[in-house]
């Protein structure tokens, strides 16, 4: 077998490295800190946190944000699920969301609720000559796009309190940053049960989302409509809402019939 030299052997290292870093934090017992993680694998602090943030980034760690430690991200969910094939609702749900892209023409996703964004599990493509929509695996902001609004609304009650002790990144000139404001557009959300975000991440681009709860109330994902401005208003029309309200509908009928709860 022909030496592996020079850059090349780095390139292994560090991706060695990063796994065992992946690993440590998997291991653990309880959410765990940045010092610890360099013991463990037996890297320099500066150097961990670097891996660190890499995994962070990429959504295959979480950090909490009051302590700073780390644990698993839904990245790792994703995988896992990829590898055993199971049934659960990201490939249960497939049927439905194809019949709410033949319905609307629009691109459909499902998302799941991170304390970092809103994290797409699954997405079909929608039959628009320019086909707007995200990538499996992407996160998405919680004040500025329909899935995290939803999120903020019907998820934990300190998550929105947690979002706002930070300044929230700007988007367009459309995403809404004020505080007041923010609560606001979550209350709002929360009464009408579905939310929008007509061009506050990108200009052009809409998207019409709607909560799945678990038989205990719980929101465990998010269905949205993604498209243009043009195809999704900022009030939605009664179409538009009917077929993502009733694609909702769907996916809470099939968590009760899943084995193993999304998240």
């Amino acid at each position: 077998m022909r030496e592996i030299k020079g850059s090349a052997r780095t390139g292994v290292q560090a991706a060695d490295t990063v796994l065992t870093v992946l690993e440590t934090v998997a291991y653990a017992d309880e959410p765990i800190g940045v010092t610890h993680v360099a013991g463990a694998v037996g890297i320099a602090k500066s150097a961990a946190f670097r891996h660190l943030r890499t995994l962070l980034d990429r959504g295959y760690l979480v950090q909490d944000p009051s302590s700073s430690r780390f644990i698993l991200g839904p990245k790792v969910s994703l995988l896992a699920r990829m590898a055993s094939g199971g049934d659960d609702l990201a490939v249960a749900i497939q049927p439905a969301l194809r019949e709410a892209r033949d319905t609307s023409g629009l691109s459909v996703v499902l998302s799941t609720p991170t304390p970092q964004g809103a994290f797409v599990l699954t997405t079909v493509s929608g039959m628009q000559p320019v086909d707007i929509g995200v990538r499996v695996g992407s996160s998405l902001a919680l004040h500025a796009s329909a899935q995290g609004k939803v999120f903020l609304a019907f998820g934990s009650l300190g998550l929105l309190d947690r979002l706002l002790a930070s300044p929230l990144p700007v988007f367009t000139a459309h995403t809404i940053t004020d505080a007041a404001a923010l609560r606001a557009e979550i209350a709002r959300v929360r009464a009408q049960g579905y939310a929008v975000a007509p061009e506050e991440v990108l200009l052009g681009v809409n998207a019409l989302a709607a909560p799945v709860l678990d038989p205990n109330g719980v929101i465990v994902a998010a269905v949205a409509l993604v498209g243009s401005i043009q195809h999704i208003a900022a009030q939605p029309g009664a179409q538009l809402l009917r077929i993502v309200q009733d694609l909702a509908k769907r996916a809470e009928r099939l968590i009760v019939k899943l084995p193993v709860r999304l998240a």
